[in-house]
């Protein structure tokens, strides 16, 4: 992953800071839509009955899109290696495969459960079960892609300093 030098939030214009919190925001707006969507589908299911169980959904759909979509980006001669994955690559491309799975999965259930709303159909238990439990997984992926994400780009912002200091 290659750092831009523009992309730091300390040099980036009012208007730039300005974009990228109405787009962040707008991320987060489409997850909480996908929660939504598919909590409706999910209504099926004797759990998903209450409101505050659309809401945590709705919630964590808009975290997801939040953390997971727009990956923070750690400089080019930072690497991070995950041993259990050294033959696939290194972690950063697991995290990108890691949130962009998980965009996958959560925008699917949420076509599914837009079309079947709009067309109509009504699912059986079993089935928006399915879709219930792929949109969660879809969107604990992204979560746990964003925070990983983060805690890479915290640890090799502490490296660049014990550098910087130990010269």
């Amino acid at each position: 992953m290659i750092i831009k030098p523009s992309a730091s939030w300390h040099t980036r214009s009012t208007l730039s800071r300005l974009a990228h919190i109405l787009e962040r925001t707008g991320l987060a707006l489409l997850g909480a839509a996908c929660g939504l969507f598919v909590a409706e589908v999910g209504r099926f299911i004797e759990v998903i009955g209450s409101g505050e169980v659309v809401f945590a959904m709705i919630i964590y759909g808009a975290t997801g899109f939040y953390l997971g979509i727009d990956l923070p980006q750690v400089p080019a001669d930072y690497r991070m290696h995950l041993p259990l994955w050294r033959g696939l690559g290194n972690s950063a491309d697991m995290v990108e495969l890691l949130t962009a799975a998980g965009t996958f999965i959560t925008s699917v259930t949420a076509i599914t459960s837009v079309s079947s709303i709009i067309l109509g159909e009504t699912v059986g238990p079993r089935t928006a079960g399915i879709i219930c439990l792929s949109w969660a997984i879809g969107a604990t992926m992204q979560i746990a892609a964003g925070i990983i994400a983060r805690i890479e780009l915290g640890r090799a912002v502490k490296m660049a300093k014990l550098a910087l200091f130990s010269r």
